[in-house]
């Protein structure tokens, strides 16, 4: 059978993804650097996953002319065309 774990810090079940250890054994600078990581993910703007699908295929659409994996390269400006061999007879 598994050894028995000692108790959970309470800050533990606030931050799952944390060590029991380092939980545990953490400073305060550590947590309050901790803390201003996660308040500046929460206050990132979110958008919808359909929104941000329609931006994309906006923007894909409105740019599609200017691809060069869709329209080409013009041979003449292809900086990585082969370079020319020059035969010796």
């Amino acid at each position: 059978s598994a050894p028995p774990r000692g108790p959970r810090s309470p800050l533990h079940c606030l931050c799952p993804i944390l060590p029991t250890n380092m939980t545990s054994n953490s400073n305060l600078s550590n947590m309050k650097r901790l803390v201003e990581q996660l308040k500046l993910e929460a206050s990132v703007e979110r958008i919808k996953v359909s929104q941000a699908a329609a931006d994309l295929q906006q923007y894909c659409l409105q740019n599609a002319g200017k691809d060069a994996l869709l329209v080409g390269v013009p041979t003449g400006s292809n900086p990585f065309r082969e370079p020319r061999s020059c035969a010796v007879v």
